[in-house]
């Protein structure tokens, strides 16, 4: 895109901020970081046009991601064309849905039709789906445009953002440190405003990880919610219940709005459930029994960590939550289980997936299980029942608590290829993949390098709108997300 393509940004802004409220933000901002609710008024009331907005997306792009690299394919032509016909399908009088005419990307591990979807891996590098993933699909079907995807791991298998068909993603706080994996060039597209939201997919930190890592807000779904048909670790096997996929976004109100489009059982993920959301707006903190905890004993989190946490925590109590400090039993052999189970037939599941998208040579992601060593069938079924013994022990602890407050990594992002540290860890992330419960991150704090700090809020099967309630008050407290100096 030339410059003669990137709106007037002084007449962008102000037709974008007219009669309008930012979240959290002073108005004088560039309108790349409006919220995602606020742009879809502006375009159903006709204050922007779909076509300023999804013109505005691409410029921004254009300008930011060769630093980046988190929108890895685009589709500019399509977007135009599909916001023209948004925009004149308003003037008649018709709307879509509550994404009428708003852009958006997706990340690469989701089927796009038309759109080269590469999962990361070198034997899809051409390949082009002719049938959307559920998600994307309602994404659309709710009036979203979709201008292009955003870079993941192999099959999102790691704890950065790079691969051997785009490369590597940087964090846009610091270009010399990793964006996290596997939902990094998502988070990455969403902290720099050159889309409003994104979808993610979290198995073991992915949706979470990455967005402390950005300072975005992001959540991770009960296990059931959102069908993952369509995605590159689809609803098949021992570990499709640790997949679970979501929205991610700059503010909390915003996932609170995508969940509902994103939701429901699509008859055909055999594990999506048709279970009815509850309104975060009609939960009472006052009512909410809190635990916090800022150490897990696994990894040590950092003391600016601790105190984001603790002021995440002074937050809700301040709000009128009862909160107590203390370590929940049991989360940490979740932990330990997810990691037996994940290399149990030595990779093989893994090695499937690659074999199948015609890579050769084990991709890049073979080393995650170079030295796992297949167990017998005896030693997994006798593993798969803890797992099962853990998670209803976890249930009954659980039924005396609305929501867990604790650190989503114990350090903010580490420089590239720092996630290969022997004293690199998410364990405060994997077992709340293993419960299959909601648990969420919107930024608390900063790291005294000025890098964000996320905490995370877990809650009970099926209340995620226990955890969006508690995000929206650590976000107004403490200040949510703030845009990076890039």
């Amino acid at each position: 895109m030339t410059s003669r393509d990137q709106p007037n940004r002084r007449t962008f802004l102000a037709t974008c901020t007219a009669g309008m409220t930012i979240p959290y933000l002073a108005t004088d901002l560039e309108p790349s970081y409006d919220s995602l609710r606020s742009l879809a008024s502006a375009i159903r009331t006709r204050k922007i046009s779909s076509v300023e907005a999804v013109t505005h997306c691409l410029a921004r792009i254009d300008n930011v991601n060769p630093k980046i690299n988190a929108v890895v394919a685009l589709q500019a032509d399509r977007a135009q064309t599909a916001a023209k016909l948004a925009d004149q399908d308003l003037r008649r009088g018709k709307v879509h849905g509550p994404l009428h005419g708003v852009p958006f990307t997706s990340k690469d591990s989701f089927d796009t039709a038309g759109l080269v979807s590469t999962a990361g891996t070198l034997g899809w590098a051409h390949r082009i789906p002719v049938k959307d993933a559920t998600i994307v699909a309602r994404l659309k079907g709710a009036g979203g445009i979709l201008i292009g995807k955003t870079n993941t791991p192999e099959f999102t298998w790691s704890d950065e953002t790079d691969n051997a068909v785009y490369g590597r993603t940087n964090n846009p706080y610091d270009l010399t440190r990793t964006t996290g994996g596997s939902s990094g060039g998502a988070v990455a597209a969403v902290a720099t405003g050159c889309v409003p939201f994104d979808i993610g997919s979290d198995t073991g930190n992915s949706i979470r990880m990455p967005a402390h890592n950005c300072g975005v807000a992001g959540l991770k779904p009960t296990h059931g919610r959102i069908p993952k048909t369509g995605h590159a670790i689809s609803y098949r096997g021992i570990m499709q219940s640790w997949t679970q996929v979501g929205p991610i976004a700059r503010y909390v109100d915003d996932l609170a709005l995508l969940l509902p489009i994103l939701a429901g059982d699509d008859q055909e993920d055999p594990y999506a459930a048709p279970v009815g959301l509850r309104d975060p707006n009609l939960v009472s903190v006052r009512s909410l029994r809190v635990v916090l905890f800022t150490d897990n004993g696994v990894r040590q989190p950092t003391a600016a960590t601790v105190e984001a946490v603790k002021a995440a925590a002074r937050a809700l109590e301040q709000a009128g939550a009862h909160v107590e400090e203390r370590l929940p039993a049991g989360l940490a052999r979740a932990n330990e289980l997810w990691h037996l189970v994940a290399g149990a037939d030595g990779g093989a599941w893994l090695k499937r997936l690659l074999s199948a998208a015609g890579t050769a040579n084990g991709g890049t992601v073979s080393s995650w299980f170079a030295d796992a060593k297949p167990v017998t069938s005896e030693q997994l079924g006798a593993w798969v029942e803890e797992i099962d013994q853990v998670r209803g022990e976890l249930r009954q602890m659980m039924s005396a608590i609305d929501l867990i407050v604790c650190p989503v990594m114990p350090v903010p992002a580490v420089k590239h290829g720092g996630s290969l540290a022997a004293d690199y860890g998410d364990s405060y992330n994997e077992p709340h993949n293993i419960t299959g419960w909601p648990a969420g991150t919107v930024r608390a704090g900063t790291s005294p390098e000025g890098l964000p700090i996320g905490v995370q809020l877990v809650a009970p099967a099926w209340r995620e709108d226990l955890v969006l309630a508690g995000l929206r008050v650590v976000e107004r407290s403490l200040g949510g997300f703030r845009p990076p100096a890039l």
